[in-house]
């Protein structure tokens, strides 16, 4: 049940161009944590496929397809690049001999630990700039959206699993 009142245009025009800019700074931060960690960046659509490997282990390239909202074809292709780079493996499924189970390899999971780690560098020295009240409000302002997209995303979206931790001590 939402007990928020509905916000005047003028307020969710503000609202959405203040998001845009924050997603706009928020991919320059994320581009340059990525240029930080490998020679060989991977595309935005490869992340993701790294992304939901590590929080699917083992899933078939079916899953993965599921998850991404992509073809076959598409996802196939993408894990052939991930495995070149030595970032996927595919192994024989304990369940079929007919599947294939999609696995991070130790290459691909410290590229992704690094990524995140070069990312929450950044991001924690913006936080750190900020006073204990913007802080606060951050925390509210992103805890209300992720409730908002998980109530209003489509199926088959790319939406965060886990809630946004407490960040109001940082």
């Amino acid at each position: 049940m939402n007990t928020n009142p509905a916000p005047s245009q003028r307020e969710r025009q503000q609202t959405t161009q203040a998001a845009r800019e924050l997603i706009e700074l928020l991919e320059v931060l994320w581009e340059r944590g990525r240029d930080m960690v490998s020679p060989t960046p991977v595309s935005a659509s490869q992340l993701r496929v790294l992304y939901s490997l590590d929080r699917e282990e083992g899933i078939s390239l079916r899953t993965l397809g599921d998850l991404l909202g992509s073809a076959p074809p598409s996802v196939s292709r993408m894990c052939d690049r991930l495995e070149a780079l030595g970032f996927v493996q595919r192994l024989p499924s304990s369940v079929s001999r007919r599947q294939l189970e999609l696995h991070l390899t130790v290459h691909g999971k410290a590229y992704l630990r690094d990524l995140r780690a070069q990312r929450e560098e950044a991001l924690l020295a913006v936080v750190a700039a900020m006073s204990p009240t913007s802080r606060k409000a951050l925390l509210r302002g992103l805890t209300g959206f992720q409730e908002a997209l998980g109530e209003g995303a489509p199926a088959g979206s790319s939406r965060p699993d886990r809630p946004l931790k407490d960040v109001s001590s940082a």
